[in-house]
């Protein structure tokens, strides 16, 4: 296991102080924590005084499911463009390498004008135009932002990782990339490991999670051809877990650290 950069969200692990967090993510033997953009203007300079601590850093920063993206009313967009950047300036500060962003979650907002464009062009010509502006926040906090497809019944826009290449490229910046959630994966994807071989280049942060989203190893997923695939292209990013409730975990993080070294051995031993 200690090959792989494996980290988990910040509600899986049982707290209640930050200061706890670090030093039961050490215990696991994980090296990282992905925190919520949420809750990080409040909890950054805390973070920054325990990164390091047990050898735990900020791996990543998700910014789960906040304003609207891609929302008609332009103040809602200015708002959730304000979230977004702010979350990418605290990423650089905290250390993290990127910050994890699904545009758009459930149906269009946005109205269907063929035969000048559906809704679905009008998203993705706005979403192009956002991750410009929004790379160049990445490049100035030395940090990734990485776009993540969702299975079909979160959103109609993005479910499988060559439709996140085709948005981020153009505007193709260093600083954009994709994430290869293996729940996600295993609801969209036919083979898992082959879209990872295929989507090599773009690949910057992988959510690690069984086919049911329970922990790897407690559901029908094969991890060990996932991380073949993974070795193969070489990847060097985070592993970072991702199961139940994503946000809302605090309930079951007792359950998970009493069951994840099983986990992590059987997955990564």
């Amino acid at each position: 296991m200690t090959d792989w950069k494996v980290a988990i969200q910040e509600d899986m692990l049982p707290g209640p102080k930050l200061e706890d967090r670090f030093l039961q993510a050490a215990d696991l033997g994980l090296q990282g924590i992905e925190f919520w953009s949420e809750h990080l203007p409040g909890q950054a300079a805390e973070i920054e005084r325990l990164s390091g601590r047990g050898a735990v850093a900020a791996s990543s920063i998700n910014n789960g499911r906040r304003s609207r993206f891609l929302d008609p009313d332009p103040e809602e967009r200015a708002r959730a463009m304000a979230e977004l950047v702010e979350a990418v300036e605290l990423a650089g500060r905290i250390g993290a390498d990127g910050v994890v962003y699904v545009p758009h979650f459930f149906d269009p907002l946005l109205p269907d004008l063929s035969p000048y464009k559906t809704a679905i062009q009008l998203e993705r010509a706005l979403l192009r135009a956002q991750l410009e502006r929004l790379a160049e926040a990445a490049d100035r906090a030395q940090v990734q932002l990485w776009v993540e497809p969702v299975n079909r019944e979160e959103t109609h826009l993005l479910n499988r990782l060559g439709q996140a290449i085709a948005v981020i490229d153009p505007p193709a910046h260093k600083r954009l990339g994709i994430v290869a959630d293996l729940f996600h994966m295993a609801q969209e994807e036919p083979d898992i490991p082959a879209a990872i071989l295929d989507n090599r280049a773009h690949i910057g942060h992988v959510h690690l999670a069984d086919s049911n989203r329970k922990l790897p190893g407690q559901g029908s997923t094969a991890f060990g051809p996932v991380l073949e695939a993974l070795i193969e292209i070489d990847y060097g990013g985070w592993l970072a877990l991702e199961c139940g409730e994503p946000g809302q975990n605090q309930p079951r993080a007792g359950q998970y650290s009493a069951d994840l070294p099983d986990c992590l051995s059987s997955t990564f031993g």
